[in-house]
């Protein structure tokens, strides 16, 4: 297999890729029912730069599933030979090393042009293939093979989302597990961060600062999206200091309130008054020409929430997203959330009031928060300017 840490990674931007998937099947055709096999080809900027086959096995609508995936002559044939005896039925090895045996997809055949031909690129190629075609848990087999050649690259990809070596010649993704998932996003964020960086691997030995010089990394369309970000944030808070009042929070209490830090669960009125008009302050500076940079703890909080609900809203509201920055510049430091998370604070410390293993840290009087040099942690002080403070008249969105 070939050593990752020595490939050198290429420059080439990972947002120019996108997927066709060709599939034709016979409208009333039962033999197309059980195993169907896909075409999937890589486009760079519409131009094709590879591809790879998936053949879907689906145990319940074929008669003989192992007879049907051995006529496909390919991988498909080996991987039906292991997983399936005679009759048809699934091996006992095989129901032991899965969860929920029943549908297999079968992954081979690839063939990528350079400079795309890295296990990044494989994997969350094959891991996109798999969010398409596995719509119920799948065993997801890939070959395992050595040596520096195409399949060998697929068997990597394999490695990368948490593949399972089940003989000498199969691995396998077993989707009803939570690994592979987890591996599946750290892959993408993996490439999304390339994208931000023009192709360049920011985690790599190769990387060359000079790259990230000159880029700034809240750009107008990332403002944009940070500024929608508060601004949600704010009528959620504005909403349930109506509804709360001085009430105090539970174990267990959902809405925004409820997501701080349980410090602050037994605030009053006030207290969430001025948190609310928080996030209104950093809202305003977004949608100005001005620096967005918190001025006090309570800001950080904010910021770190409008930043997260930021990269929600890039993930799972494209329409919205693309509908708010239509009229922005596009700029390939777009929506590097992790980098506004880097540059955008001078520390953390905030964060650590999540961890409950360290109550008390709020404490000036606690050691490592004197040790530290940790200041504006109690509750009563997140509201305390670091330096140069807000208006003190600017007054509330809502009396």
């Amino acid at each position: 297999m070939t050593d990752q840490a020595t490939r050198s990674q290429p420059k080439v931007d990972p947002s120019t890729l996108t997927l066709e998937f060709r599939h034709v099947h016979r409208l009333i055709d039962p033999a197309a029912e059980g195993v169907q096999t896909w075409q999937i080809s890589l486009l760079a900027d519409e131009e094709t730069v590879g591809s790879l086959r998936a053949t879907r096995g689906l145990y319940w609508k074929a008669h003989n599933l192992r007879q049907r995936m051995a006529d496909e002559q390919s991988f498909a044939a080996v991987v039906a030979e292991q997983l399936l005896d005679a009759a048809g039925q699934f091996r006992p090895e095989f129901e032991e090393f899965v969860d929920l045996p029943g549908s297999v997809l079968v992954i081979d055949d690839l063939h990528i042009a350079a400079p795309w031909d890295d296990p990044q690129v494989v994997a969350a190629l094959t891991s996109s293939v798999i969010d398409r075609l596995a719509d119920s848990p799948f065993a997801v087999v890939l070959p395992r093979v050595s040596g520096d050649t195409e399949e060998a690259l697929l068997t990597e990809a394999g490695v990368l989302l948490s593949a399972e070596a089940f003989s000498d010649e199969l691995l396998i993704i077993d989707t009803s597990l939570a690994a592979p998932e987890e591996s599946a996003h750290r892959v993408r964020e993996h490439l999304r961060s390339r994208a931000c960086y023009g192709g360049a691997d920011p985690c790599s030995d190769d990387w060359d600062e000079e790259d990230e010089e000159g880029d700034e990394v809240l750009t107008a369309r990332t403002r944009e999206v940070l500024r929608l970000a508060l601004q949600e944030l704010s009528d959620q808070a504005w909403q349930e200091v109506s509804t709360l009042g001085d009430q105090p929070l539970q174990r267990g209490a959902d809405g925004l309130f409820g997501s701080l830090p349980r410090v602050t669960w037994h605030q009053d009125r006030l207290w969430r008054r001025q948190m609310a008009r928080t996030f209104d302050d950093l809202a305003a500076d977004c949608a100005s020409t001005d620096g967005v940079e918190p001025r006090s703890t309570s800001e950080e909080m904010a910021l770190h929430l409008g930043i997260a609900r930021a990269q929600d809203l890039t993930r799972n509201r494209p329409r919205l997203v693309s509908d708010a920055v239509a009229a922005l510049p596009e700029e390939r430091r777009d929506f590097d959330w992790d980098a506004c998370s880097d540059v955008l604070f001078q520390d953390h410390d905030v964060l650590m009031l999540f961890d409950n293993t360290l109550d008390g840290i709020e404490d000036p009087g606690n050691g490592i928060h004197q040790a530290m040099g940790m200041v504006n942690l109690a509750p009563n002080e997140w509201f305390a300017p670091f330096d140069q403070g807000r208006d003190p008249n600017r007054g509330f969105r809502h009396s």
